[in-house]
């Protein structure tokens, strides 16, 4: 059986994560955490991009190996992914062997049918975006900020003939609609491809570039980053292993939207078509975040530290506030008083209230022990209801990437959790030494523990350790499979309890 093979951009080793790189592992492991609560077995991959000029130059200016520097950025960025609680099954990395060779393969492969050839070039370049340029890519006759510092240079390299696809990949992008998430994204790379198209040059002299993996047909050249950059994909998958079928292609691929042409929706694109392999199901390209209407960025000094955040509130409480901050597609606007807002209000009088008073007055009126439902009233009815249609539409957002509808459903669950407590009112009728209101105590307090259950159940892609912890209060191990777990059964009657707790305090 195909496992579900999901891939992010691997982040470039030029610098420590930032938010950006965060929540695309976020989203990313939401979507990993999402399909194995749907039974699928998934092979979440991501890693890093270790070689190119700035790599090199960056090394030489801390006075150390371009390898040593990797391993630095290396071990920060798998810092964060434990952080944030990111279930990656695979780290990949561009120096390993297991990937050179994958390179090397591939560009020999190319290289003897002809795809790739040698020429001399004069033109632009970039050493920002580590690209060739052209006048066209200019804006009013200046070079974009994007692309740095831009030189005039005429050297020999190779060229990959992407221009002899250009034709095939429009008409496979107007032919195959979802390709790339948002549409208007795959409407923009139809646009891109309305202008004729370069071969690409995949090779740099070592007398000026010296870290990359060498040319398998030329030791005199490496690879150019981006073409090798783009393999790790394959390369992750088990290319040249029986395995690999299991695998590739890719179900889905998370990238920033910055990066999807040309690099992810052209470049990438047309290397698997020349190479004979299949295209990944579907690209998925997300927004950015910004300050102030701009997007943050180590040059204009607009950053936050993600690990900072999840160090002071709680992985899980940084996970919930990307996820539900930022409509996948769209740009979001971060401030720390949004951040705020979220926990204080969605998490804390939401979430945490009702986890708290519930399992208070459970203890305070029934030992502890949730107690069977007897009756099925209008109350009852309406939150049983509510449910399904909220089961349902969760369900349909998950299933389209909108994490952010998803919470906003979930919430709006929650919330109607607790104005059902408030109508049927279970510390009056405490009070009350009546047969009727003690039954209807019962109920109240067993429908809303049945309605919290299922509430948390579809919180564990978003906030799994939260999950984990209210229902380890629920007496429940988590969540495995929700085919099984999105049931109203009342399975928790005559189930003990544990303790009240404060899941979101209000001093952090």
């Amino acid at each position: 059986m195909k496992s579900f093979y999901l891939t992010t951009a691997i982040d470039y080793a030029n610098g420590s994560p930032h938010l950006g790189h965060a929540y695309e592992k976020v989203l990313t492991d939401v979507i990993a955490r999402t399909n194995r609560l749907l039974g699928s077995h998934v092979k979440f991959v991501t890693g890093l991009d270790e070689h190119g000029q700035k790599v090199q130059q960056g090394a030489k200016n801390e006075g150390i190996e371009p390898l040593d520097r990797c391993n630095r950025i290396a071990e920060e960025f798998q810092s964060m992914l434990l952080a944030l609680g990111i279930s990656n099954d695979d780290y990949i990395r561009t120096t390993q062997d297991r990937h050179k060779e994958v390179v090397s393969q591939l560009l020999q492969d190319l290289y003897d049918r002809g795809e790739i050839y040698q020429a001399e070039y004069k033109g632009f370049y970039s050493t920002r975006a580590e690209q060739f340029l052209q006048e066209k890519d200019k804006v009013d006759g200046e070079w974009p900020e994007i692309f740095g510092e831009v030189t005039e240079i005429t050297e020999k390299n190779y060229f990959f003939k992407l221009s002899k696809y250009q034709d095939w990949l429009v008409e496979y992008l107007n032919k195959t609609t979802g390709f790339i998430e948002p549409a208007h994204r795959q409407n923009q790379v139809l646009e891109f491809l309305k202008e004729p198209l370069n071969d690409l040059c995949i090779s740099r002299p070592k007398e000026r570039l010296s870290w990359g993996i060498s040319l398998p047909f030329d030791s005199e050249y490496v690879t150019y980053v981006w073409f090798d950059a783009l393999v790790n994909y394959v390369t992750a998958a088990g290319f040249g292993d029986e395995s690999f079928e299991n695998f590739w292609p890719a179900d889905l691929h998370v990238i920033g939207k910055d990066i999807l042409a040309p690099p992810h929706a052209v470049y990438w694109p047309i290397m698997l078509k020349a190479c004979n392999l299949a295209l990944p199901k579907q690209i998925l390209a997300h927004g950015w975040w910004t300050v102030s209407g701009s997007k943050m960025s180590k040059s204009s000094g607009e950053t936050v530290d993600p690990l900072g955040l999840a160090e002071k509130y709680g992985a899980d409480v940084f996970r919930y506030f990307v996820m539900r901050e930022m409509t996948v597609g769209n740009d979001a606007e971060f401030s720390f008083d949004r951040f705020e807002s979220r926990y204080r209000a969605d998490l804390g009088n939401d979430l945490g209230n009702l986890v708290s008073r519930l399992l208070h007055m459970t203890a305070s009126y029934e030992q502890g022990i949730t107690p069977t439902v007897d009756l099925e009233e209008e109350p009852e009815k309406k939150i049983m209801q509510l449910w399904d249609s909220t089961k349902d539409a969760v369900m349909d957002c998950f299933s389209t990437y909108q994490i952010s509808q998803a919470l906003d459903k979930t919430f709006a669950f929650i919330r109607g959790i607790n104005k059902y407590a408030d109508e049927r009112t279970p510390w009056k009728m405490a009070k009350s030494e009546a047969a009727e209101d003690r039954q209807a105590l019962q109920t109240c307090l067993g429908t809303m523990i049945e309605s919290l259950r299922l509430a948390n159940a579809l919180l564990a892609p978003v906030m799994p350790l939260i999950h984990e912890k209210i229902n380890e209060r629920l007496g429940l191990a988590p969540c495995l499979l929700w085919k099984d777990d999105l049931v109203w059964d009342h399975r928790l009657a005559g189930k003990k309890l544990g303790e009240k707790t404060i899941l979101f305090p209000r001093e952090v």
